[in-house]
């Protein structure tokens, strides 16, 4: 059996509501050292980047009609926008790219795993 990597940090970014801090709550609880990277409040596109230098980008979308329905959010569409084009850096760089709009927060969790785990060719029971 192997173990994560701790040495690994992972960074995420996504817009408001896209499940940032539900899933690095997740990550460090099984051992994952990770960093919420602000980046959909930067004119820097690479920020992110710049912030933290991650070994793994995790890219997290969601629609703006579910920000919505998960965050008392007082935002419109071309803020929504606004935030999708300031990641747009990210996105092009991300090693993983999650859809979140369907998910659980335990299914994104479990979801995050094992893409890292792809990725890195680790496993981990927990």
């Amino acid at each position: 059996m192997s173990s994560i990597r701790t040495d690994l940090l992972i960074g995420v970014v996504g817009v408001c509501a896209s499940g940032k801090s539900t899933l690095i709550k997740g990550l460090i609880q099984q051992g994952y050292r990770c960093r919420h990277i602000a980046q959909e409040h930067s004119y820097v596109p690479d920020m992110w980047y710049r912030l933290s230098r991650p070994d793994i980008l995790i890219f997290l979308q969601v629609s703006y009609e579910i920000t919505l329905k998960r965050k008392n959010l007082n935002w419109n569409k071309s803020e929504y926008e606004t935030q999708l084009q300031r990641l747009q850096h990210a996105r092009q760089n991300a090693h993983i790219i999650i859809d979140t709009d369907l998910l659980t927060p335990e299914e994104l969790v479990a979801r995050t795993i094992s893409e890292i785990q792809s990725l890195t060719g680790n496993s981990h029971s927990s």
